[in-house]
């Protein structure tokens, strides 16, 4: 009997995702997160991709991916935004 598993860090990588696109604009919190949930599904997409039979829950890993690459993306103009600010204020004090 063929029975499929889930992926190591699928739920993981959803989890991150999710929570980095929440905190996003906070001061590269939202950066780290999805950095960090891109490298679990890298690790994960490697591993479904030399047996997909063995898994059943690539959905959550690509979902997870997607959602940590918008929380990446977040994250960057969150600390852009920062640095802009404080040249901002730097620039208005002088």
């Amino acid at each position: 009997m063929n029975q499929q598993q889930n992926l190591p860090n699928a739920t993981a990588v959803l989890v991150l995702g999710i929570t980095s696109i929440v905190f996003g604009c906070s001061c590269g919190i939202g950066l780290i997160l999805g950095a960090i949930g891109l490298s679990l599904a890298k690790k994960d997409e490697m591993l479904y991709h030399q047996a997909p039979h063995l898994y059943s829950d690539y959905g959550n890993l690509k979902a997870g991916k997607t959602m940590s690459l918008i929380g990446l993306i977040l994250g960057i103009l969150g600390l852009l935004g920062g640095i802009a600010y404080f040249f901002i204020i730097f620039a208005a004090t002088l």
